[in-house]
């Protein structure tokens, strides 16, 4: 064990937040896609892998992996839709449907396919790995959970789970075993008293802090964020209202590909990403989660960012148990949980 010394308090105070930050980004969308939908997303973690291993890819002049998942998603998802509509009677929306999916496909395999071997800028590369990302959310909820919307929270896990072994595979397929990492956004250093700290760094912590603030916005002032809060108030007086629970299940994780996509390059600069990093990554989020019941966006925040605080600390006086350590976090909270929460059947539609 290192001997404890106060002038490393602030750095790894820093360290703590930065991570914490991301941490608190994947507990906000788990928090917000089981209120919602009442799916406990256990491939969160998976979105962070592909933003920064499709960041990095780009950044090697290669056509991303994460492109061909995306093609086949839509694939699947537009044969779903038409089948749909033609059982009810909607034969020429079905192939409108067909036509509109194979052209949006078309146009996005020909933009990555000309873009990737360019050398963009790196912000543009950010946003193009964004464009790609960000539809996984929609469409893993129309092909796997959309079908299953009103099997019970248990199913709905179990599929949860097989969706990570999943994408996990794939991921092996796409990218390799090998680690990367993506270069920062921002270089050089700043120094705050004692503490220097990256600018990278303070980044993370900036960026974190605005996402978290535009989701306050968007739930307080928009009417699709108020649809979202309705929903996972009352899924069953929701819809009575005239909101449909599938839009708003593709809106819910199209907002949770979003950030796991920013989170996964805000951390590729500091962390090397292997394909199998996302349960680690999204079970510290799931940590920040549990603390908030699940319920509660401030409280799985705050959560979080104790969570990355714990790891920091536990990695510079006990690095071999630091992981042990923070897992061992979701045993006392589950239990006091379990001891404190009043419980209810589920309220089935």
């Amino acid at each position: 064990m290192e001997i404890f010394d106060p002038a490393i308090f602030p750095i790894l105070v820093a360290d703590g937040l930065t991570n914490g930050a991301v941490y608190a980004l994947l507990a906000l969308a788990l928090v917000l896609v089981f209120a919602v939908t009442r799916v406990t997303f256990i491939p969160q973690g998976e979105f962070v892998v592909f933003g920064t291993l499709t960041l990095a890819s780009l950044q090697l002049g290669r056509v991303p992996g994460t492109l061909w998942l995306l093609l086949g998603l839509l694939a699947l998802a537009a044969v779903m839709e038409a089948v749909s509509q033609v059982r009810r009677g909607q034969s020429g929306r079905g192939l409108l449907t067909l036509a509109g999916a194979a052209g949006v496909g078309l146009a996005v395999w020909a933009l990555t396919a000309w873009a990737a071997p360019l050398g963009w800028p790196l912000w543009a590369q950010a946003l193009l790995t964004l464009g790609l990302i960000a539809p996984l959310g929609p469409l893993l909820y129309r092909t796997v959970y959309q079908p299953l919307r009103d099997a019970t929270v248990l199913v709905l896990l179990i599929a949860s789970v097989a969706l990570h072994l999943v994408l996990t595979g794939l991921a092996l397929v796409f990218f390799g075993p090998e680690g990367s990492r993506t270069p920062p956004f921002a270089q050089g250093n700043v120094t705050l008293g004692q503490v220097t700290l990256s600018n990278q760094s303070l980044l993370v912590i900036l960026l974190s802090a605005l996402l978290m603030l535009g989701l306050y916005f968007f739930f307080e002032r928009t009417m699709a964020g108020k649809a979202l809060r309705a929903t996972a108030v009352n899924r069953l007086g929701a819809r009575l209202v005239g909101i449909s629970p599938a839009s708003a299940g593709m809106l819910t994780f199209t907002l949770a590909a979003s950030i796991g996509a920013v989170g996964g390059m805000m951390i590729g600069p500091s962390v090397a990403m292997n394909y199998d990093s996302g349960f680690l990554i999204g079970l510290k989020g799931f940590i920040g989660a549990i603390i908030a019941g699940l319920v509660s966006y401030p409280l799985a925040a705050a959560g979080a960012l104790l969570v990355g605080l714990i790891e920091s600390f536990a990695s510079f006086s006990l690095s071999a148990w630091k992981e042990v350590i923070v897992f061992t976090l979701i045993l006392p909270v589950l239990l006091w949980r379990s001891l404190t929460t009043r419980h209810i059947p589920e309220n089935e539609e």
